[in-house]
């Protein structure tokens, strides 16, 4: 098959348009696929680059194995402490409660983008119509014919070419790989402060070596990076508290600028968007790439049945698309919102947020139903 001549063209070759390939190449070997990678052809590349930890629900777990693109080094987190600095209210969210084998799962970037490379060359070789092209720039984009296009290039806030609605938090996350002296395995600890968000989760380090976000105001973010290990150390120990004993070390410490971009409505005509390329997040409930991955995986069903189908018309594959922003709508709404919330909430220092904060804390803590929900909405999603 020609690459310029295509029923699928998928822009974008990150973990949400690879999974969307793989999850349609699998329940329909015969599509004509294009899909259009601007990262380099070699996976050592990207294998020594982006090595943050990213927060992959139990859901999302589920999802991938069925297409066998689970990385081998990952981090369960078998329960999640939530509190708040300073101020009373707290919860404990664990798997036995949820009946569940884990609550979620901590993975670099890096290894969910290279597993999905490699689990989506194996699908590859039972499909004779599928094209892989490496570019290095867009030009390439307007010279293909496709009866549908599947927009998958995100990128982070502020570096998007697109914004449509959302906000600008003020807020920027330094991450990084701390040692703690004292922290029990497959712990997870979530405490709001006044600047944003401090979360410690688990690495598949050891017990250990942590994944640290610490969200806080763009200035004070640029200071704490400029901060020697020692100083950083004491200023983390100071927010944060001795739960875990003391703050060891510090490595790898970066930036990333945060806030809220969302498409109102995702389809148009022949094309869709999904993943960070329809909505990015705040990365407070760990729900941005969870969220893509549903995308993915709800997308390729309404392109196999559009698409395996004697009929593939423009209408047939405009109805198709139109009945996917439908099935997602409640998802993303739900997901977005409560994202938006949280973020937003948790950073006010007004006194009747303050106390309402406290009070739906220790409401998650001591009324099982709603601890419930909100787990499942994490792990799943709405359906």
């Amino acid at each position: 098959m020609s690459s310029s001549n295509c029923d699928i063209l998928i822009q974008g070759g990150g973990p949400v348009g690879l999974a969307c390939a793989a999850w349609t190449l699998q329940k329909f070997p015969d599509a004509r696929i294009t899909l259009l990678d601007r990262n380099p052809v070699s996976d050592e590349d990207l294998a020594n680059s982006d090595s943050r930890g990213i927060a992959l629900s139990h859901g999302s777990k589920l999802l991938l194995d069925t297409i066998h693109a689970w990385p081998k080094e990952s981090a369960q987190i078998h329960q999640v402490h939530v509190s708040q600095a300073g101020r009373f209210g707290r919860a404990l969210m664990t798997r036995e409660e949820l009946k569940q084998d884990a609550l979620g799962h901590i993975i670099r970037y890096r290894d969910i983008h290279v597993t999905l490379r490699q689990a989506l060359r194996g699908i590859q070789t039972i499909s004779k119509n599928f094209v892989w092209r490496h570019i290095s720039d867009g030009a390439e984009e307007n010279t293909i014919q496709a009866k549908c296009i599947v927009h998958a290039e995100g990128g982070l806030f502020k570096k998007q070419d697109w914004v449509e609605s959302g906000r600008d938090y003020g807020q920027s996350a330094l991450v990084g790989l701390v040692e703690v002296e004292n922290a029990a395995p497959h712990q997870a600890w979530e405490r709001f402060t006044s600047e944003g968000p401090l979360a410690v989760l688990p690495s598949h380090y050891g017990s250990n070596i942590l994944n640290l976000v610490w969200c806080g105001s763009p200035a004070s973010s640029q200071h704490r990076l400029q901060l020697s290990d020692a100083d950083f150390l004491d200023a983390l120990q100071n927010e944060f508290g001795s739960r875990i004993g003391r703050f060891l070390k510090i490595q790898d410490r970066r930036l990333y600028e945060l806030g809220l971009n969302y498409r109102k409505e995702i389809t148009k005509d022949n094309e869709v968007w999904i993943g960070n390329a329809a909505q990015t997040l705040h990365p407070v409930a760990g729900q941005g790439l969870n969220l893509g991955l549903r995308d993915a995986y709800l997308l390729s069903e309404k392109l196999v049945g559009a698409f395996s189908g004697s009929e593939q018309s423009p209408i047939e594959i405009q109805n198709a698309l139109q009945s996917y922003a439908q099935s997602r709508k409640a998802d993303r709404t739900t997901t977005i919102g409560l994202t938006d919330f949280m973020a937003r909430v948790f950073t006010s220092n007004l006194a009747p947020i303050v106390l309402a904060r406290g009070l739906a804390l220790s409401a998650l803590q001591w009324v099982p139903s709603v601890k419930t929900a909100l787990a499942r909405q994490m792990m799943f999603g709405r359906r």
